[in-house]
């Protein structure tokens, strides 16, 4: 007898056997069909073997075996199985959050005909014509066709809209798919002269083979990616794989390109969510074939298979995108480092600003580590920052006269400017001065953001939208005003002090249609934007060579938090939106407006001194017991009712005292943010110095808390969390 054990995304442990006469261990990791309860679910061979714990005459056969993808490799299986055991989430859920949403479906998926569009002849001449001044887009695609059949990630960076247009147009006979020839022996195009940093770092990661970690610690625009491709062509020359994690969806287009343009007969495919589904099938399918050379995601792109896997990097790796928090709560970062254990292969780890716990490991000597402390133009140097003292000014808008006027001497001298504040809308508050009523959310407990021109108030938590009142609901005042600033306040505050500037907003409120913030991208590198005001979109990777003043707003909100990490996190968006000035040879300019000009943090910032103020943030850390001195978990619970939520956490205390285990265990209190979408939410944090020590508990702890559960309380554990 045959029995196959298979892995189900469903919320429990599994596996689970079926019989299954026409599969061999050959098949592990095979898509097969299964019927489980009343429907039919995509499942994951995970064992064949000849016995089975259950009555053989109880259990069902499987309904169909599918070919249309090899089965997932061993490693993706170990690391699906870490995964599942480090961060307690079932096995079976770990690996379909890996896979593309099309290959989770019943339905076998058949792959395009070609990797790239190429004109027809009939397109040649229908679509010059056909295309209407107002469709940007599809003009800028038949440009690019013109010159060069189109990778499916290279028409993605041109519009976001690509693959409609495309399929369209295919479905008219203007463009086909078609595979390129390619030579087997590519050659690059010749690499820029490096630092003697460069170099170095360059030596350090190629000097021992093998899997190590490296963190390559460079200062903003110092060329840390003209590394990651100097190592990814050395992997290439040995015919290897490379696998590149970015934070943000919004790094993909740019990162792609340029690596097209270094790497031009190679196949480069990109993986994240907002691509459509069947390309994302597509582009998975390529990196598993080995067809795709390099491979280039968001932190669902770790779980890839990868056959001939040579090099991992991780960009922006103290980004806290990079932990997913909802379902599998996973760090794609420490899961990529599992990984290149796995398959012995290096690992690099880039960042101007390292979290505390990739740097202390650096400095402890279990990573190796590479500084990069200068710009890689010559001519660069890094900004000179200074603080505007706010205590002592009365703003307008949110705006200083020192910073409006540094903005207009740039508008005068045709350079660039941008005005950072992390906060979108237009006002944080909607506010009745008589009796101090603010509009809140119904379902949150977060305010309500007044959005001006939409004439609404948003939740920006759970989407809840209701019209903006004219009058105060408790006691009736006419005079109801927003106060705060947003990215749209500070926007109508600009045009109006500044008419003859050329403004463009960037947030996530503008880049809601799918080419829109590769538009914006363009009109920046065009040179029709004066003057940029954004969130932290554009704070992360991006290179303007005109843009010479960065103005940060509302640079107070993290000096005193009661999240320990919430510094760190203040000082590295800093550093990096500070970072966004003066990277080409025009000389950079930082101001920031603040209350507390002798804050440590801006102090180090002034000084471009990351290195003294990480250290003096690890002594505090390990003076006060946080990580990356001790590792924490917290079990959260959701609830009708906050005292629901807090019985269920003084029971699982309880259950964990039972246990005599060293671990320390805290307290249940509400969470920071207590209610979200109409739920009470309680936490309790657990921690120990000890990994091992703290993972033993759970392991013993999780059954017992399974057993506990009624259907009122919602829980998780949230491993090596991110916010407290």
């Amino acid at each position: 007898m045959t029995i196959a054990r298979i892995a189900l995304d469903v919320p429990l442990a599994g596996p689970f056997d079926y019989l299954a006469p026409q599969l061999t261990q050959e098949d592990v990791g095979r898509r097969v069909v299964v019927p489980f309860g009343p429907r039919k679910m995509v499942g994951i061979v995970l064992d064949i073997t000849p016995h089975s714990d259950y009555d053989p005459a109880k259990l069902k056969p499987i309904k169909l075996v599918h070919a249309d993808m090899p089965p997932l490799a061993a490693d993706v299986l170990a690391t699906c199985q870490f995964c599942s055991d480090y961060y307690h989430h079932p096995l079976g859920q770990v690996i379909f959050t890996g896979l593309p949403g099309r290959l989770r479906q019943i339905e076998a998926f058949t792959r395009p005909a070609g990797s790239h569009w190429c004109l027809t002849e009939q397109g040649a001449h229908a679509l010059p014509s056909a295309i209407t001044p107002r469709a940007r887009a599809q003009a800028k695609l038949l440009v690019a066709l013109q010159a060069n059949p189109l990778g499916a990630d290279q028409a993605q960076h041109i519009s976001a809209n690509a693959p409609a247009i495309l399929r369209k147009w295919a479905a008219n006979g203007w463009v086909q798919r078609m595979t390129p020839a390619r030579s087997p022996y590519p050659h690059a195009p010749a690499s820029p002269s490096l630092t003697d940093e460069q170099r170095a770092a360059i030596d350090l990661a190629q000097s021992h083979a093998g899997f190590q970690v490296m963190l390559l610690h460079g200062v903003t625009g110092s060329g840390k990616t003209e590394v990651y491709l100097q190592l990814i062509a050395k992997a290439l020359a040995q015919s290897r794989q490379a696998l590149i994690l970015v934070p943000e969806i919004n790094l993909t287009p740019q990162l792609t390109l340029r690596f097209s343009e270094r790497f031009p007969e190679r196949r480069i495919v990109s993986l994240h969510s907002g691509l459509a589904d069947g390309e994302r099938a597509d582009n998975w399918l390529a990196a598993q074939s080995g067809e795709a050379d390099i491979i280039l995601g968001t932190r669902l792109a770790v779980f890839t298979p990868i056959p001939r896997l040579g090099l991992i990097v991780v960009d922006e790796e103290h980004d806290g995108s990079f932990k997913q928090q909802e379902g599998l709560r996973y760090s794609a970062r420490d899961v990529a480092i599992y990984r290149a254990h796995v398959r012995d292969v290096p690992i690099i780890l880039g960042s101007a600003t390292p979290s505390l716990e990739t740097y202390h490991n650096a400095q402890t000597g279990r990573y190796r580590y590479a500084k990069l402390s200068r710009r890689a133009v010559q001519s660069a140097r890094l900004p000179t920052i200074q603080t505007i003292d706010t205590s002592r000014l009365l703003l307008q808008d949110g705006l200083s006269d020192p910073l409006v006027n540094a903005l207009h001497a740039r508008l005068q001298a045709g350079e660039q400017s941008l005005v950072f504040i992390n906060r979108r809308g237009y006002s944080p508050v909607l506010f009745c001065g008589e009796c101090g009523w603010i509009a809140g959310c119904k379902r949150c407990s977060a305010r309500l953001v007044v959005h001006l021109r939409a004439r609404q108030l948003r939740c920006h938590l759970c989407g809840h939208e209701e019209p903006i009142v004219s009058a105060c609901p408790d006691c009736g005042n006419q005079d109801i005003r927003p106060l705060g600033v947003g990215t749209q306040r500070i926007e109508a505050a600009l045009a109006d002090r500044l008419p003859e500037a050329r403004i463009i907003r960037v947030d996530r409120d503008v880049t809601r249609r799918k080419e829109a913030f590769t538009d914006i991208l363009s009109d920046i590198h065009q040179g029709k934007a004066d003057i940029l005001i954004g969130t932290q979109m554009l704070a992360k990777g991006h290179d303007f060579p005109n843009l010479s003043l960065v103005c940060v707003l509302n640079a107070d909100s993290g000096l005193y938090s009661a999240d320990f990490r919430a510094t760190e996190k203040l000082f590295a968006l800093l550093l990096q939106v500070s970072g966004r000035a003066g990277r080409a040879e025009i000389p950079g300019e930082v101001l920031i407006q603040t209350q507390f000009p002798n804050h440590p943090l801006l102090h180090a910032l002034i000084t471009h001194d990351f290195d003294s103020y990480a250290r003096r943030l690890l002594t505090e850390r390990q003076q006060a017991q946080f990580p990356p001195f001790v590792y924490q978990a917290i079990l959260r619970a959701e609830a009708p009712d906050i005292d629901q939520a807090i019985a269920f956490l003084d029971r699982a205390k309880a259950l964990a005292e039972q246990l005599d285990s060293p671990v320390t265990l805290f307290d249940p209190v509400p969470s920071p943010l207590s209610r979200l979408a109409g739920l009470e939410r309680a936490q309790l944090l657990v921690q120990h110095p000890s990994r091992n020590i703290l993972q033993t508990l759970l392991k013993h702890w999780l059954p017992h808390l399974h057993a506990l559960s009624d259907r009122q309380i919602r829980w998780i554990i949230d491993i090596d969390p991110q916010d407290l």
